[in-house]
């Protein structure tokens, strides 16, 4: 795994009692099993979690585990029996993990057509061809320009941030400037700001979200945008992000970069500004 993977810097941050909270939650399991097996109790496991989740700047448990065991060839730990679709952190079976694709940093269910096919590998992600900013620009102003606040309702109430706001503006020169705003559960703020073209050419990230530093921008129709973050040279995921024929709700969905099939993952906006 090479240094400059931004999986690789997340694992060296864990300790080892963490990574194995996180191998197991990534198993299947839930707290009271894994607190089972570990001869622990649940509000432990629970505090590793949180500690693991503020140390890489991670919001979601489940986020980090899956972006952790792409990178990281773990043991198997076998002495959990395991019958039929084993159940997630929340006590709900793996058939049951929609649940989670309604989560967090957490972000319509399915990609529109117009957005394109995103085509992840582990190593890159890619969007087939979009059309030019040009043509975006005739098709007449974005009603993606505005202010977005996360409904953290959808989210589980031990991943559920207390506010994520993202705010998009568009210049006359069609540069789109982004800030998006977190506050965690323990009152933690971070922010993430970038001005960029819809060229796909990666822009650097200014803030405090250490899990990123680049991002770069398509926009294949006026209601959609694109967005890829990167964090060393390496893709971490991609968000599109689109707005609703009302102009009111905005759907962000998440494919995660590092997995030879990932799931896709959505959260929900409302406009508040």
């Amino acid at each position: 795994m090479a240094a400059t993977d931004p999986a690789a810097r997340a694992i060296a941050v864990l300790t080892e009692k963490e990574m194995e909270v996180l191998l197991l939650l990534t198993a299947g399991h839930t707290i009271k099993s894994i607190a089972a097996s570990l001869g622990r109790s649940e509000a432990s496991i629970n505090e590793r979690l949180r500690d693991a989740r503020r140390k890489t700047g991670i919001g979601s448990s489940r986020e980090l585990a899956r972006l952790v065991a792409g990178q990281e060839n773990w043991p198997r730990k076998t002495d959990l029996t395991e019958t039929g679709n084993p159940p997630l952190a929340d006590g709900k079976p793996a058939s049951a993990e929609p649940h989670r694709s309604k989560g967090r940093i957490a972000m319509s269910a399915l990609l529109p057509l117009a957005a394109g096919l995103l085509l992840v590998s582990s190593n890159s992600v890619q969007q087939v061809q979009t059309p030019s900013p040009a043509q975006s620009e005739r098709a007449g102003p974005s009603p993606l320009v505005g202010k977005w606040s996360l409904d953290t309702a959808r989210i589980p109430a031990d991943e559920r941030p207390r506010s994520v706001t993202i705010a998009f503006a568009v210049s006359a020169a069609r540069q789109w400037t982004t800030r998006v705003e977190i506050v965690g559960g323990d009152g933690a703020r971070q922010y993430a700001d970038s001005t960029a073209a819809t060229d796909g050419v990666p822009v650097p990230v200014s803030g405090n979200m250490t899990l990123i530093d680049s991002v770069s921008l398509r926009q294949p129709a006026t209601n959609t945008l694109v967005m890829t973050l990167g964090k060393g040279g390496s893709p971490i995921a991609t968000r599109v992000y689109t707005v609703a024929r009302d102009g009111k709700t905005m759907t962000e969905t998440i494919i995660w970069a590092g997995q030879a099939m990932p799931r896709m993952e959505t959260t929900h906006f409302t406009r508040v500004g």
